[in-house]
């Protein structure tokens, strides 16, 4: 008898963008056949223009990684069934945290900040990691990528009338502590421990989560006797989900989710 693969699902978004990063994706899924939902983060519920003009926000800054977990946790929980979870960046390693917890049918990590313990020190993922953790700068006020910074850490590679368009579309101040924290406990993995099917992409253009970081991810699950895919896309950066291949990423996801029902 064929599992019949659940139908709803939640986009998690990550730091430094508001939840319209998923818009598209929600049409492309909607006309596929599924309900999807974006929740904002916490105080996030705004426009990207209107969050942006807040800053700096002490609301915004006071957002911690359990909090947050546990923001999802409870609209998972409060749903009919369980859902197919995709997350980026951040989200990315909500969903592999959610999925430790039972809280997910499958989970898709995008471009995903790697749990406690991965790291690399190419010096991409160390400049573009550096302003946002904020060190030596007050916890008490929001982080916002500068254009330049923009640039560099999500739009790599696209041209500057898109960068410039991203950036006014998409971009949004920032918790400096919910950074810091993805390198504490808050966002530790117990790998060896069953958990439901995953797959992580990465892609090789992407400055911020370097390519060998989701892979270093991926292995970690090797002993866990549960399925875990990885895929690395080309030319790909970590404004994965508005380059115009989001839809050949789309449509790969698609056909791995549908794959988990065979």
């Amino acid at each position: 008898m064929q599992n019949i693969p659940p139908k709803t699902i939640v986009f998690i978004t990550g730091a430094f963008v508001g939840n319209n990063c998923w818009d598209e994706w929600r049409r492309y899924y909607g006309q596929k056949g599924y309900q999807t939902i974006a929740p904002a983060w916490p105080h996030k519920n705004a426009s990207p223009e209107a969050l942006r003009n807040s800053h700096p926000n002490p609301e915004i800054a006071s957002i911690r990684l359990p909090a947050l977990i546990d923001h999802y946790a409870s609209m998972v929980k409060a749903l009919p069934e369980k859902p197919i979870l995709i997350g980026h960046s951040i989200g990315g390693l909500i969903v592999q945290l959610l999925l430790q917890e039972g809280l997910g049918a499958l989970g898709i990590a995008i471009h995903s900040v790697p749990p406690q313990g991965i790291f690399t020190f190419k010096l991409s993922f160390l400049k573009a990691g550096w302003g946002p953790l904020g060190f030596f700068t007050s916890a008490q006020r929001t982080f916002l990528m500068s254009f330049k910074q923009w640039q560099y850490a999500f739009t790599n590679g696209m041209s500057p009338d898109e960068q410039k368009e991203a950036y006014y579309k998409f971009a949004i101040p920032e918790s400096k502590l919910i950074v810091r924290d993805t390198i504490t406990k808050a966002a530790r993995i117990k790998f060896e421990n069953p958990h439901a099917p995953l797959l992580l992409t990465s892609g090789s253009a992407d400055h911020t989560i370097p390519a060998s970081l989701n892979y270093a991810n991926y292995r970690k699950y090797r002993h866990s006797n549960s399925v875990t895919d990885y895929k690395e896309f080309e030319g790909r950066n970590h404004f994965v989900l508005g380059q115009s291949t989001w839809k050949q990423d789309a449509d790969y996801i698609l056909e791995w989710i549908e794959k988990q029902a065979k």
